[in-house]
């Protein structure tokens, strides 16, 4: 079986709500990369491959040859922020590129400027914000950001649209009767109930216009009954929730490896400094718990201790993020891994890790607007978990658990790619060899 695929072509407009450090470094990577003066790594969309048939055919096409992706010099950049410096000022600002590699994109960046957002200070409250959206209620608002989109759609030209959530970390909250179906949760959004947050604004307004949404903190959001309803109703991919980057990029590269050789863990202790505005909205409890509790999933998911008592039922496992304004987007953090072997002898791992998070996270926003677009094209609908592999908490299916091994995630990803196309999945069996 085969899936009818809509050719990519013509402009795909990418909406970013956030202009940060996240997604000023994804435009200028993509503007660079136009002009000949990047390349794109990290990006599967870009420079991966995807093996077909058997080993012995040698067939592996870069994925962006198989399977229909829009290309770079179609893409066309749009979103909101709060404060409405345009996104070179913002980059500059972000400091996570320096001004030699911005000042060869610096008019094409000066030209995105953010549209006001929506935005309450009750839910990231370590921001103070001013360029931002008046409405009676949330429902007015997200006619608002529909309005921006359908301008920004015909200002430019545009065949498809994505959006990316790339905006900060909100405080924890949990489904509440509001979320269960889309008549609650428009009803609440009417009535300015508490329990939906800024974030779930915009999900609702792109995936009420049929715009695939991926969402990458590890906000509600999209993941929600209600929106799925929408979803589904509107034919509209989501994703999410929370890039996987860093830290816990880590923890999905190493834990399978330990559960592959049966090792046990008794502990692992997980910190953090961090300077950049995710570190500063991050500082306040309230959004560190939402961010902590994407964390700490990924963990008890990979190893199962409900089948694997002996080895990972007593795991102790802490994540602290600290602010350290010194430390910019450059974010180190430090893992004690305490790790049980043979006879129950102990060992112990220690990781320093120094990394660049919007380094790490610009290309999964890139690969994230592809997937989804083309998901689109395939109509694909509802929650994609086979973009599982980009995300710290991924979303599935109801009565699911969600898989967090991230060689497991990418054979699920490519195996997509392969479905869509009509090829045979993978399976990595290989008795055909020794036949």
């Amino acid at each position: 079986m085969s899936y009818k695929i809509e050719d990519a072509n013509g402009k795909l407009g990418v909406l970013l709500p956030g202009l940060g450090a996240v997604a000023t470094t994804f435009i200028a990577g993509c503007l660079a990369m136009r002009k000949g003066l990047a390349e794109p790594i990290g990006s599967l969309t870009q420079t991966g491959t995807i093996r077909l048939g058997k080993r012995t055919d040698k067939r592996s096409p870069k994925i962006r040859d198989f399977v229909s992706l829009a290309s770079l010099d179609d893409l066309v950049f749009g979103g909101w922020d709060i404060f409405p410096e345009n996104t070179y000022e913002a980059a500059m600002k972000a400091g996570v590129l320096d001004k030699e590699t911005l000042e060869p994109i610096k008019e094409e960046m000066e030209a995105i400027k953010p549209w006001p957002a929506v935005f309450d200070q009750n839910y990231v409250k370590r921001l103070h914000g001013e360029h931002v959206k008046k409405g009676a209620n949330w429902m007015e608002l997200a006619e608002q950001l529909m309005e921006d989109i359908q301008n920004f759609q015909k200002e430019h030209g545009l065949s498809r649209m994505v959006m990316v959530w790339c905006g900060s970390t909100e405080i924890f909250l949990e489904k509440t009767e509001a979320h269960k179906s889309l008549a609650a949760f428009e009803k609440a959004m009417k009535d300015n109930d508490p329990s939906i947050a800024p974030s779930m604004i915009y999900a609702y307004a792109a995936i009420k216009l049929g715009i695939p949404y991926a969402n990458g903190a590890p906000n509600l959001s999209a993941d929600c009954p209600a929106l799925d309803e929408l979803a589904m109703e509107t034919r509209t991919p989501v994703a999410g929730k929370d890039f996987k980057t860093g830290q816990t990029l880590m923890k999905t590269i190493l834990a399978p490896g330990f559960k592959s050789r049966l090792l046990g863990v008794n502990g692992w202790f997980s910190t953090n400094i961090l300077g950049n505005r995710d570190g500063e909205v991050l500082d306040d409890p309230d959004s560190f718990k939402t961010k902590e509790e994407s964390k700490l999933s990924v963990l008890g998911s990979i190893f199962q201790p409900h089948l694997y008592p002996e080895l990972y039922g007593e795991l102790y496992h802490k994540v602290r993020i600290n602010y350290y304004p010194p430390r910019g987007d450059n974010k180190e953090s430090w893992d004690n891994i305490d790790i049980v072997g043979w006879l129950g002898y102990p060992m112990s791992i220690k990781i320093n890790f120094l990394c660049r998070d919007s380094i790490l996270a610009a290309p999964i926003v890139l690969d994230l607007a592809l997937f989804l677009d083309l998901a689109k094209r395939s109509e694909m609908r509802g929650i994609q978990e086979w973009l599982s592999f980009y995300f710290k908490s991924p979303m599935c299916a109801p009565d699911l658990y969600p898989e967090h091994d991230l060689f497991i995630q990418l054979m699920k990803l490519k195996n997509t790619l392969r479905h869509l196309k009509g090829e045979e999945l993978i399976t990595h069996l290989g008795l055909e060899y020794y036949d």
